[in-house]
């Protein structure tokens, strides 16, 4: 028996894993992984932005973590030597209409805590982004870059060097809980724990399930396409360059993302994914297609989202529209600069009236704690998040 069992060996899962064993290094603690290698979904699908929690709403766990979490994260950087570019980002208004929700977004960002904020005019936006576009501007020069698969890997390293024991290959299939323990079943046997945290991402509603926690809120998956700037183009960007963002949803929308090797991402959309692990157009799951279309929660928002969703999908599938939507940002862009690029899935936990849950959220059970919606800003939080869990999880100790 162990007295930790982390399942997900994702980005949040190793920090969480990590931080327990900083603060107990006597812990009996494992990692359990679905897949052969760490980081292999969400961590290492993400376009390797550090954000400096302008976004979120005050109070929410996300603007506490996230803040707090980027700090925490650039210092951990400059301990490992894990390389970083604080490149900055501007949110850019490119129509009078746009401004009132850039000014709602900067008093977010200053309640927030966010460093050095500034509205900038167009001459100054100019100045920062010579190529770019717009009536009015935020700029957050605390907003930065990295390779979160890197990260994730720096984490991997402390928890075995402290102890910890990864094991990849180890696919949950059930969970038993017994008077002072939890056996969780897996492909490659079962392990028993005093605790179990589980960070099981676009699978953590149905983890939780195993336990009888409640089913939801329900993961649903959505994709996001990227395309890439031609590498002769590249210096047309110089840091992060994102839209006003829509508060009804919680996409930010299509943006310039700088790339630690030099390139730089064009997207992403966001479209339904046809299986939970849908990195691809074609790659279908009619169970889980079918899980998520039934579910009511997905049926009420496509209802009052329908719209929006086919603009979405029709930009997924038409480069000209997705070119379109880049112009309005930096107009000398031309279709031949748009190179295919990469995707990622997003876990979005959703409510069964239909909305998008936006903040983190943890559900609690006798011996476990299961890690039910972290989205974007995760990753820049992973190491306050392990914070939160582990201050949860040490009285089951």
């Amino acid at each position: 028996m162990v007295d930790v069992a982390v399942i997900g060996a994702g980005i949040v899962g190793l920090a969480v894993a990590r931080e327990l064993l900083i603060r107990r290094p006597s812990l009996r603690l494992v990692v359990l992984e679905k897949e052969q290698e760490i980081a292999a979904h969400q961590s290492s699908h993400n376009s390797g932005v550090i954000h400096s929690g302008l976004y979120y709403k005050p109070g929410s766990l996300k603007a506490r973590a996230c803040v707090a979490g980027a700090a925490r994260l650039i210092r951990y950087c400059d301990e490992k030597g894990i390389p970083y570019r604080l490149c900055g980002k501007v949110v850019v208004a490119t129509s009078p209409e746009e401004i009132p929700r850039l000014e709602e977004l900067y008093r977010r960002g200053q309640a927030n805590g966010v460093p050095g904020l500034r509205m900038v005019g167009p001459e100054e936006l100019r100045e920062l982004e010579p190529h770019v576009t717009g009536v009015r501007a935020i700029w957050s020069p605390r907003t930065g870059i990295v390779d979160f698969s890197q990260v994730a890997r720096a984490y991997a390293d402390d928890v075995l060097e402290r102890g910890g024991q990864i094991c990849t290959g180890y696919r949950v299939v059930a969970i038993h809980q017994r008077s002072c323990s939890t056996v969780v079943e897996t492909t490659a046997g079962d392990v028993e724990a005093r605790a179990i945290v589980s960070c099981a991402g676009l699978y953590a509603d149905r983890i939780a399930r195993l336990t009888g926690a409640p089913p939801v809120p329900q993961i649903v998956p959505f994709r996001g396409d990227y395309y890439v700037l031609r590498p002769e183009r590249a210096s047309l960007i110089r840091g992060n360059v994102y839209p006003v963002p829509d508060p009804r949803f919680p996409f930010l929308g299509v943006h310039f993302t700088p790339r630690m090797d030099g390139q730089v991402w064009l997207g992403p959309n966001a479209v339904l994914a046809f299986a939970r692990e849908g990195y691809q157009r074609t790659t279908v799951n009619l169970a889980e297609l079918a899980e998520a279309v039934r579910y009511a929660g997905f049926r009420k928002l496509a209802r009052k989202y329908w719209r929006t969703g086919l603009a979405e999908l029709w930009r997924d599938f038409s480069k000209g529209a997705f070119l379109r939507s880049l112009q309005r940002y930096v107009p000398e862009l031309v279709d031949d600069d748009l190179l295919p690029g990469p995707s990622g899935v997003r876990a979005q936990a959703l409510s069964p009236d239909g909305e998008l849950v936006d903040d983190f959220v943890l559900d609690r059970q006798p011996g476990i704690l299961h890690v039910r919606n972290a989205p974007s800003p995760a990753a820049t939080s992973s190491l306050e998040i392990a914070r939160m869990i582990a201050d949860e999880v040490e009285p089951m100790l």
